[in-house]
């Protein structure tokens, strides 16, 4: 399994999908095809790789929705998506003719009875298991989900969306999915004073579909609540942190360098281009991703001979290196080579960042923090925002970094004057486009000041001026200041209402529930004893997950895990506002 994936959210919904999909099937020892939709494909190899499944006994995999060629002779487990489109396709395969031997049918979720019936009056005697495995949402990181939702940003913040119901019923049905995968039955609460009120709904939606779940749920031994809490949260209680450059490696990457499905284009020195995937296969990837751009070109070499120290000490332990052989042997191993390959990678990711940021980050950087923190670097509060706003207009920046200032300088004022706004807008010379400031209200964040603004209260927000920063990365999310207080039990009842509680005070503490077997006291043990779950609607940034990995870190007793329905970049952000009123 993947480096990243010995603990956490990966290893979770592998061990899942082998205790039922695979569990399943391994009673008959032929060897299986397996079939996947779309999503299906996307979660597999988020969480296990294809020598995985061959040891499972599954020798080809398919995809669902295209041409594929007969096999009579052999058993054939699709794993898909309870939709119309998925189970035409299922039908397809089994009408007129038999593609496969016999069908094992595992859904992501619910199946909507007319789907089943469908089936049932179609190919009832080819399928010799059917079942729903409850994992609708993609393991993303060891602490990070998404529901792999873009649109649903759309639908939820068009103006007169026809579909926002449903989306909002959709996402429900995925966060129980993710409780019900980590075996949690949480205490939810929500955000008060959302413009929207979608926290609130979507609580509802939740509490009320695990309360069903775990009534229905045959292998459940627990009816009472766990020793976790779900917070919703809605994207308006901070627009600013997918806004801001962000300085930590992972973030930056994201932000500045074209990557695409996690895969990073770099020249080699004879000019030559290769692409290499950020995953959490990459263990110099995980050590590196959270830590500020300043620090990672010198801690590259360090940490690849701290990786490899720790590989050799477990051949030795294995007993089959003695320690005269071992730099020959290490050279010659793929191992090593594969070090070496990585440590080429993140040298190359980090110059390429470092460019960006000597070219023109680093300028906009300095105006960025004032503007978000409301203060300078000495401490000196900012008494004139747009004094701050005006070299970053006045400089050939291009025209999305001009954009994001203008937002933030917005943000700091929750709001400003009609006539104000339009003078901006044309000195970004965006009189068309006006969408990519304007559209913000649909989220519920003040981009017109108005006599009733007193109704929209800002977080208030933990002071950290105490704490080692850089200039240029002053700024924390909101989000990590929520996390430290609901692990603390600080968060206040009437901001932060409970749609329902969990069975005692929840702090966040080694408290163990009833349900649970006491475990041993290794961090790793100690971190199972309570669970604080964050679902971000309207997409989660990549600082924010960071922040799930920093309080985690510095509470061991408390994992926190953070979720959305999809993940930001700044860029894509501005774009989804754009084109809400497209």
């Amino acid at each position: 399994m993947a480096a990243g994936a010995e603990h956490g959210l990966k290893r979770i919904v592998w061990q899942r999908i082998k205790d039922t999909l695979i569990a399943d099937c391994r009673k008959s020892e032929v060897w299986k095809i397996l079939i996947l939709d779309q999503f299906t494909t996307r979660l597999l190899s988020s969480c296990c790789k294809m020598s995985n499944l061959m040891s499972e006994g599954i020798t080809i995999v398919e995809d669902l929705h295209k041409n594929r060629e007969p096999v009579p002779e052999m058993k054939a487990i699709y794993f898909m998506r309870p939709t119309a489109m998925c189970v035409d396709a299922f039908i397809n395969d089994f009408k007129p003719k038999p593609k496969y031997k016999a069908a094992y049918v595992f859904f992501t979720d619910y199946c909507p009875d007319d789907l089943f019936d469908k089936m049932k009056k179609n190919c009832a005697k080819h399928i010799k298991v059917c079942k729903e495995i409850n994992i609708s949402f993609l393991p993303l990181e060891a602490q990070v989900f998404t529901c792999e939702n873009t649109e649903a940003f759309k639908s939820i913040y068009t103006p007169n969306s026809q579909d926002k119901d449903q989306t909002l019923e959709t996402i429900a049905n995925q966060i129980v999915t993710l409780c019900s995968t980590l075996d949690e039955y949480p205490g939810v609460r929500y955000k008060k004073d959302s413009a929207l009120d979608y926290g609130n709904k979507l609580a509802e939606l939740v509490d009320n579909k695990l309360a069903r779940h775990y009534e229905l749920d045959d292998h459940s031994k627990k009816k009472g609540k766990t020793q976790a809490q779900l917070l919703i949260v809605d994207r308006a209680l901070d627009p600013v942190s997918p806004i801001l450059h962000e300085l930590t490696f992972q973030a930056m990457a994201y932000d500045l360098i074209p990557i695409k499905d996690n895969n990073y284009e770099y020249k080699l020195k004879d000019g030559s281009k290769k692409e290499a995937l950020l995953n959490e296969e990459d263990e110099l990837w995980v050590k590196l991703r959270h830590m500020h751009i300043a620090e990672v070109t010198g801690q590259i070499p360090k940490l690849v001979k701290e990786i490899s120290a720790n590989r050799d000490e477990k051949k030795q332990a294995d007993g089959k290196i003695t320690i005269g052989g071992l730099s020959q042997l290490m050279k010659k191993m793929p191992g090593f080579r594969k070090q070496m390959t990585q440590k080429t990678v993140h040298v190359s990711l980090a110059e390429d960042l470092m460019s960006h940021f000597q070219k023109n980050v680093e300028k906009l950087c300095k105006a960025e923090q004032d503007l978000a923190v409301g203060a300078d670097a000495e401490g000196q509060k900012v008494k004139d925002p747009m004094r701050t706003l005006l070299p970053v207009l006045l400089h050939p920046h291009d025209t999305t970094d001009k954009i994001r200032a203008v937002l933030l300088y917005i943000f700091s004022l929750n709001g400003t004057t009609a006539e104000n706004l339009n003078k901006l807008i044309q000195h970004v010379k965006i009189e068309d486009e006006s969408g990519y400031i304007l559209n913000w209200k649909h989220l519920g964040v003040p981009i017109l000041s108005t006599p009733s603004m007193f109704s929209f209260r800002k977080q208030p927000r933990k002071d950290r001026s105490d704490k080692e920063t850089y200039n240029v990365s002053r700024w924390t999310p909101v989000i990590k200041d929520i996390m430290e207080d609901a692990v603390e039990n600080k968060l206040e009842v009437k901001d932060w209402p409970y749609q329902s509680e969990c069975p005692s005070v929840w702090n966040g503490s080694r408290a163990v529930s009833a349900r649970q077997k006491h475990k041993g006291s290794s961090p790793d043990d100690l971190r199972s004893g309570s669970r604080l779950i964050l679902f971000v609607l309207g997409g989660v940034s990549y600082s924010e997950m960071r922040c799930a990995y920093e309080v985690t870190h510095a509470n061991k007793s408390c994992e926190v895990i953070i979720g959305s329905t999809h993940i930001l970049t700044p860029r894509g952000l501005l774009e989804d506002i754009y084109n809400l009123d497209k």
